[in-house]
Formats: C-alpha cells, sequence, structure tokens
C-alpha cells in the first residue's frame, strides 16, 4: 500500500459520501414535486408519472447489491465515477421526454441504475477510515439523502415557477447531479489494510474475554439467520417511511381540504382557489420538515449509537414509528400536528440510513460491508416500489391513506419483533467456524 493512501486526509472520504448521497436525494425523495407539472403538461394520471418513482427505487435499490461487489472488487472509486455520469445523463435526458415510456426509461431506469451505482461505495468506504466513530461516519456519509430532498423541493418547485414546467428542471439539476457524483467518486478509496486513525488503538476486549475471530465472507454472511433478520426489519421500516414520504402531501391537502370544507358547509370542489392554493403550501410545509428531520438524524443518531450501541437506537426508533404510523391519519388535517407526527417519521426513518449499515459492519466486519450491505439495501427497492403501488391502490378504494398507514404500522410492529429478538452472530474463527466470541450490540 502506497504512502500516498495510507495518508489520505480520512475526511475526504466522508466529503465523498456527503456529496454522493446528496445527489442520490436530488435524485429521489422531491420526485412528488413533478406530479402536478407532468400531468398538466402531458395530461398522464397521478399513477402513471408515479409509477416512473417507483420504477426508479427499485431499479436503485436492486443496483446497490452488485455497486456493493464490484466496490469490494475494484474500490469504490471508478464505480461512483460511473455512477454519477449515468445518473446525470438519465436526469439531463429527462428534460427532452414526449412519452411516458421515456420518462420511465431516462429517469427510472437510467437515472435510477445509475443512482443505485453513487449511493452504497461511500457508505461501505467512509467508516473505515473511522474505526474509533463508525456509526458517526455512517451518519455523515448518509446524510446527503435528507439534505438533497430538504433541498431539491424548494429548488425545484422556484425553477418550475421561474420556467413554466418540470422539464428545464431536470435539464439543469441534471447537469449539477453529474458532476457532483463525479467529484464524489474522486474522493473515494479505501484505507490500507489494517489501518487505525494516529494515537487510536481498538478497545481492549474485557476481562476474561477471548480475542475477536476473523470477518465474514459475503457467502458466510448469507447463510446466518442474523443477515436476513435485518433484511425484513429493513424492508418493515422502509416499507412505511418511503409510503409515507411518496403520499405526505397528498394526504396533508386531501384532509385539510375536507375539515375546510365542512367548516365552510360546503362541498369540497366548491373550495375558493386560494383557499387549496394555502393547504397545499401547508401539505409541503409537512414535507418540508419531515425531510429535515430525516437529514438531521442521521448524524446525529450515529454519535448516539457509537455510545449507546445500535441495538436501543433501533428499538426505541421503531416503537416510535408504529405510534407515528398510528397517528398519521387522525392528525392529517391539522397542520401543527401534521408536521410534529412528520418530524418523528422522518427522524425515525432517516435513522434507519445509519443504524443498518452501521450494524451490518459490526455483525460481519467490514471486509465484504460493500456486499453484504448492498444485498441488505435491496430490502428498500423492493420495500419502496410495493408501498407506492399499494398506496396508491388503498386510495383509490377508500378515498384515504387511512389503510395504507395502518398496513405500515403493522410491519413496522414486526420489524420491532425481529430487530428484538435478533442477537449479533459470533465472529469466526480462522477455520471458518463460529468461535465463542458475542460482542454486545
Amino acid at each position: 500500500m502506497s504512502v500516498e493512501k495510507a495518508t489520505l486526509p480520512r475526511w475526504i472520504p466522508l466529503l465523498g459520501g456527503l456529496l454522493g448521497s446528496t445527489t442520490c436525494g436530488l435524485l429521489l425523495y422531491a420526485f412528488s414535486v413533478f406530479i402536478k407539472p407532468l400531468r398538466a403538461e402531458f395530461g398522464w394520471t397521478a399513477a402513471e408519472v408515479s409509477l416512473a418513482y417507483a420504477i426508479a427505487v427499485l431499479i436503485f435499490g436492486l443496483m446497490t447489491f452488485p455497486a456493493g461487489k464490484l466496490s469490494d472488487k475494484f474500490g469504490p472509486r471508478p464505480i461512483v465515477v460511473i455512477g454519477g455520469a449515468i445518473v446525470g445523463i438519465g436526469f439531463f435526458l429527462t428534460s427532452t421526454i414526449e412519452t411516458k415510456f421515456q420518462l420511465y426509461l431516462y429517469y427510472g431506469l437510467i437515472a435510477g441504475f445509475g443512482g443505485g451505482l453513487v449511493y452504497l461505495p461511500p457508505i461501505s468506504t467512509a467508516p473505515k477510515w473511522w474505526p474509533d466513530r463508525r456509526a458517526l461516519a455512517t451518519g455523515i456519509a448518509v446524510v446527503g439523502l435528507g439534505l438533497g430532498s430538504f433541498i431539491m423541493g424548494p429548488l425545484a418547485t422556484g425553477m418550475i415557477n421561474y420556467f413554466g414546467g418540470a422539464l428545464p428542471v431536470f435539464k439543469y439539476v441534471g447537469i449539477a447531479m453529474f458532476f457532483m457524483a463525479i467529484i464524489a467518486g474522486l474522493c473515494l478509496q479505501n484505507p490500507p489494510p489494517g489501518y487505525k486513525p494516529a494515537g487510536w488503538n481498538p478497545p481492549a476486549p474485557k476481562a476474561g474475554a477471548p480475542q475477536a475471530g476473523r470477518d465474514y465472507t459475503f457467502g458466510e454472511t448469507i447463510r446466518t439467520v442474523q443477515f436476513w433478520m435485518l433484511y425484513l426489519a429493513y424492508f418493515c421500516g422502509s416499507f412505511a417511511g418511503l409510503m409515507v414520504i411518496g403520499v405526505m402531501a397528498a394526504h396533508g391537502i386531501n384532509e385539510m381540504n375536507k375539515e375546510a370544507a365542512t367548516l365552510a358547509g360546503v362541498a369540497v370542489d366548491a373550495l375558493p382557489k386560494e383557499v387549496t392554493a394555502a393547504i397545499a403550501m401547508q401539505a409541503a410545509l409537512a414535507t418540508s420538515t419531515l425531510n429535515a428531520a430525516n437529514a438531521l438524524v442521521r448524524i446525529l443518531i450515529g454519535a448516539i449509537a457509537d455510545k449507546t450501541g445500535t441495538r436501543i437506537c433501533f428499538l426505541v426508533t421503531f416503537v416510535l414509528q408504529v405510534a407515528a404510523m398510528l397517528l398519521l391519519f387522525p392528525v392529517g388535517k391539522t397542520l401543527f400536528l401534521l408536521c410534529v407526527v412528520a418530524i418523528i417519521i422522518g427522524w425515525n426513518y432517516g435513522a434507519m440510513f445509519t443504524l443498518f449499515p452501521a450494524t451490518c459492519l459490526q455483525y460481519f466486519g467490514p471486509t465484504a460491508q460493500g456486499s453484504n450491505y448492498g444485498l441488505l439495501f435491496t430490502s428498500w427497492g423492493i420495500a419502496g416500489f410495493v408501498a407506492n403501488l399499494l398506496a396508491g391502490r388503498m386510495f383509490d378504494i377508500f378515498g384515504t391513506y387511512m389503510m395504507s398507514f395502518t398496513i405500515g404500522a403493522v410491519l413496522v410492529a414486526v420489524g420491532v419483533i425481529v430487530l428484538a429478538i435478533t442477537k449479533q452472530p459470533q465472529r469466526l474463527s480462522v477455520d471458518g467456524k463460529p468461535g465463542s466470541v458475542r460482542l454486545s450490540s
């Protein structure tokens, strides 16, 4: 290992993670602002436009596994640089669409494909440079997902108003994403084998505890029950969070319009335009508060988890999420309460993106973290695809999102049970058999 690699300032991979995840946040979490202008321009239904987002989430999630495998084999830099070029080109090409097929191809498939390549490698790389603060480093590497969504919402809305349509936004933001992700890739490389920060030594084992064994390989990881328990829990938490992100504004508009119509003694369709416009802005505020909490928690929960362990953080956030999902429907008609619940949901959802990679790293070691977490994250993509299709279908049937939120709460409750009974696997001895060490979680 060269001296140059060994002396790379360890904050640089954190910067790469921040830029990469911000690019992914621009791609994914503000798509709802494009639904109305795209419908107005092309005459498509909300379901037809939303399908592009569902496809992007699915492809994004599924691509993290091969991205992790490739990152483990070739290093993170070329994977993120290539992915950055693809996501920027896909987003840019979306500005040229004339048909639904082009929207699904350029945004859903191409941009989603590139985003999946960009997202995973920084998360598996940055914590390797910070063995003394792995959860915190993971949080910084993923904070951009929430930050990107927080930026993209008002930015895209302002650009749409300025240009009179959504397509120019894809053009200019696509160019910015192209360069952001490529710079992110250039900031990434793995530390030398056995790297540790100057002046830091791994904590000594507790008195009487045997030495920890070696890391799990990818093949060994996927043969453990613990990995698939984490996979199920990740699916449950992601299902609820992605569903709410996709429909939060629509839910607020729907319920606050009904409340305003009831108070005025008129039908919803008879509400003045200035009233419905004000309600739409209020619902957007709820979405912004969710995104702000989603971004903030990713760093804070890392610092907390480094002190308390990830398991207690998991249980607290998932229990709170069950309660918040059950409260979301009844508070929809009141802006203040809706924003409070949105903050709680955003906080709990965002925490997962620090806790799951940190737990995967803790359980199975850093050697195959790219492959291990890449496969684990595919549960997010599958959950997002199913959740968005289900929410639209439930609304078509019932006229509200109450049933969708209830299903989400039940799944998060399943996640609580799964996380409560999942214990860290024993580390492996040199011969590949479980050793006698079970580290605390």
